[in-house]
């Protein structure tokens, strides 16, 4: 993995913490353990994070961080997200892969999706790792994916909005024609939202033209590890 959230590491510095220094915790398994920091963190990260993360909100870790369930059902689905991101890592090591809460952010820059200049086309580079995604994906099919498009800040706003949105449709249509099912995605376009380098140099307005893809749950895996 390439990089560990900052939130979810203080959210697992604080439950651990908390938990771990209960006498209780001695006579626990670790699958026990587990659930229960994801319980007491599900708590926390509701409080740290208050209106400023959620569902819809600061991209693909706002819509990550927005599906935190918690408790065992948190745990179950927290583990089969950990062979996911791990397929994904694999399969494309050159993609920003970070596992936090219990869900995958996931962003791909221009070196994995590049796109025609001033245009939503994608470059047969592009499809090639595009390509990698789509066994992963395939062989984890009870997960919601929302696609993030993003620009750097040169040109007009609208334009740079109307034109990240394109790109994540377009992302999300190549998908499709590989088999993917259609209704597993949806697509926003960010503009120049949520820089994640500085619109100052080349390097850093490169590095902020990516796809970033929120990975989490659907209602079949939340019911099947709630058990119902």
């Amino acid at each position: 993995m390439k990089k560990l959230s900052v939130v979810a590491l203080a959210l697992v510095l604080m439950t651990s913490s908390l938990f771990v220094g209960c006498e209780a915790a001695k006579n626990t398994n670790k699958t026990q353990r587990g659930a229960a920091i994801g319980a007491v963190g599900g708590a926390i990260l509701g409080g740290v994070l208050g209106n400023n993360i959620g569902k819809g909100g600061n991209g693909a870790l706002g819509a990550v961080l927005g599906g935190v369930i918690g408790g065992v059902a948190g745990g179950v689905i927290g583990n089969q997200m950990d062979k996911q991101a791990r397929e994904i890592d694999t399969a494309l090591p050159g993609a920003d892969v970070v596992r936090v809460g219990e869900g995958i952010k996931l962003v791909l820059g221009e070196n994995a999706v590049r796109f025609d200049f001033n245009k939503s086309t994608l470059t047969p580079q592009a499809k090639a790792n595009l390509d990698k995604l789509v066994k992963v994906f395939t062989d984890y099919p009870d997960t919601n994916i929302v696609i993030y498009g993003y620009t750097d800040n040169k040109g007009a706003v609208d334009y740079n909005l109307k034109l990240s949105q394109e790109r994540a449709n377009s992302v999300k249509s190549y998908l499709v024609k590989k088999g993917l099912i259609a209704t597993r995605f949806t697509t926003t376009g960010m503009g120049i939202a949520d820089p994640i380098e500085s619109n100052d140099t080349d390097a850093g307005r490169s590095k902020n033209r990516r796809v970033e893809f929120a990975i989490t749950a659907n209602d079949k895996m939340i019911k099947e590890a709630e058990g119902k």
